[in-house]
């Protein structure tokens, strides 16, 4: 009796597991219409700057904020707003975290990054690119952003998720935060990795 009720467990929980972990449609087309906001449990945006000649220096931003409007008939009229908390940056040492972000990007200052995409263009299949106005210590820069849509679908509990990645490379000189240029690195290489949940 025991046998028969576990085979029938194992049956049930595969098959929720088959649901709930369905390959995503990587097909931006099928991205349902609506807002959408950050999941950011799993969501980060480092950076990489080249320390002297030696090494690629990595930190990250620990608070950040971002959501869009998706309307499938017209996606290209999609609008991504991103807010970063400068003063979060995150090098792994906490000497360096209390004077690196003002030193490096004006965090005392400017406490607040901005992102406002003004174009989003599809390239083929699921990568494309993202243009907008960047705001950091205090100056507003256009920027493009490559993009990868990694696909949308039914996250575990029944809620519409999408993924993304985005990278590009800014000079903070360009921003008016060019202190330690060239000892540390004037090109800094921005790595996104984020997913969204619909409202």
């Amino acid at each position: 009796m025991i046998r028969p009720i576990a085979s029938a467990l194992l049956v049930s929980l595969l098959a929720f597991t088959s649901v709930a972990f369905a390959a995503p449609d990587t097909n931006p087309a099928n991205l349902p219409a609506g807002n959408y906001v950050l999941d950011k449990t799993h969501a980060s945006i480092t950076a990489k700057v080249m320390h002297q000649g030696f090494s690629l220096y990595v930190f990250r931003f620990n608070k950040f904020d971002a959501g869009f409007g998706y309307d499938p008939k017209n996606p290209e009229a999609s609008k991504v707003q991103v807010t970063i908390d400068t003063q979060s940056m995150s090098t792994g040492w906490e000497k360096a975290d209390k004077q690196f972000p003002a030193e490096f990007i004006k965090a005392d200052k400017f406490p607040q990054a901005t992102f406002t995409s003004t174009s989003i263009k599809t390239t083929t299949g699921n990568k494309g690119t993202m243009s907008g106005n960047l705001t950091l210590a205090g100056v507003t820069k256009p920027v493009t952003l490559d993009v990868t849509f990694y696909g949308s679908g039914k996250g575990m509990m029944g809620e519409t998720r999408t993924g993304f990645a985005a990278t590009t490379t800014i000079k903070r000189s360009e921003f008016g935060a060019d202190r330690y240029v060239p000892m540390i690195g004037d090109d800094v290489a921005l790595e996104i990795e984020v997913e969204f949940t619909k409202k």
